[in-house]
């Protein structure tokens, strides 16, 4: 089956996103601000557009982690820093992350980009070369352009994506945009994935699946682990059971615990309804500027998963085409 392409979009600029879970810069800054542990300023940076904000809303708007776990630490990190200075923080670990793993963004003069071949389209002229250069090198200043037509494009998407209903999305669309171009890019990833993630939930309650049936289906359909799952959405074993348990009694789970029939219909229809909700801003930006948008973040994402600071098995659910790695 043909990938849509707002699920094709989200594999693409998400690895640009999570930056700011995997790098360690966010945790150095959060740590020094007096924030406790990695899922303390998960939590925190990720629920600091919502204002400060208690645990049953944030716990609502995740979705999958259980109760508990938003509990040990939200509303405790907003006694060490207001969610102002923590937007704040966020983004200046994300500057940090970037310098350091992508220096050629933030520093066009330090390093070339990765050069996978692009082939033209109809759109080529109105944005900078994103062919291959000799030896693969580009000049600084073609770098810089090409970061800044790709900040643009993105900027403009997500204006158009959709914040009716989502919470996520309308509260990262409402901050002041950053000046450069490394980190508006990173700002408009930030907007795209949360639409696309409050749709997702939205699609999951449509569905009937509680949070911790959400992690189990999409395991069975051969996503992250249970083990992966336990460990960073932290359901019990007994939580795990019982949610099995209601699934194959509305048949959509076997006694070996694989979806049947009717449970690959109902994970299916969770993706597809997911992706439609999210194709309604691609299709306002038009084909041309997501296609072009595709090609200039492409190489940096590629870039990214290469570097091997997203593990493959990862809650996202993030996977990437091992003929694009870089």
């Amino acid at each position: 089956m043909q990938e849509s392409r707002a699920r094709r979009m989200w594999r693409v600029l998400e690895p640009y996103h999570a930056i700011t879970y995997f790098a360690p810069d966010t945790r150095r800054a959060t740590d020094a601000l007096g924030l406790r542990g990695g899922w303390m300023s998960y939590f925190a940076c990720r629920a600091a557009p919502l204002g400060p904000v208690g645990p049953e809303l944030v716990t609502a708007v995740f979705y999958t982690f259980h109760p508990s776990m938003v509990a040990r630490a939200i509303p405790d990190a907003w006694t060490h820093a207001s969610p102002a200075q923590l937007v704040t923080t966020r983004l200046g670990a994300v500057d940090r992350a970037l310098h350091r793993l992508l220096p050629y963004l933030a520093s066009p003069a330090r390093r070339t980009p990765p050069e996978p071949p692009v082939p033209s389209t109809p759109d080529a002229e109105a944005s900078p070369r994103t062919e291959a250069e000799p030896q693969g090198r580009r000049s600084p200043g073609e770098v810089e352009a090409w970061v800044k037509r790709a900040a643009e494009v993105a900027r403009r998407a997500a204006d158009l994506a959709p914040t009716a209903g989502r919470p996520m999305a309308a509260a990262n669309a409402a901050l002041e945009w950053a000046d450069e171009p490394h980190l508006v890019l990173w700002q408009a990833a930030t907007i795209l994935r949360e639409s696309r993630g409050d749709g997702h939930v939205s699609a999951l309650v449509n569905a009937g699946l509680s949070p911790c049936q959400a992690c189990l289906t999409i395991s069975a359909t051969g996503g992250p682990s249970k083990e992966v799952f336990q460990l960073n959405r932290r359901w019990s074993d007994d939580e795990w059971t019982e949610a099995a348990e209601d699934l194959r009694t509305r048949g959509l789970l076997d006694a070996d615990g694989a979806l049947t029939e009717r449970g690959h219909a109902v994970r299916q229809q969770v993706e597809d309804t997911t992706d439609r909700l999210a194709e309604q801003g691609w299709k306002a930006l038009g084909h041309d500027k997501a296609e072009e948008l595709d090609r200039l973040v492409r190489p940096i994402s590629s870039k990214l998963m290469t570097s091997g600071f997203i593990p493959p098995d990862n809650p996202m659910a993030l996977r990437w085409p091992t003929s694009e790695l870089t």
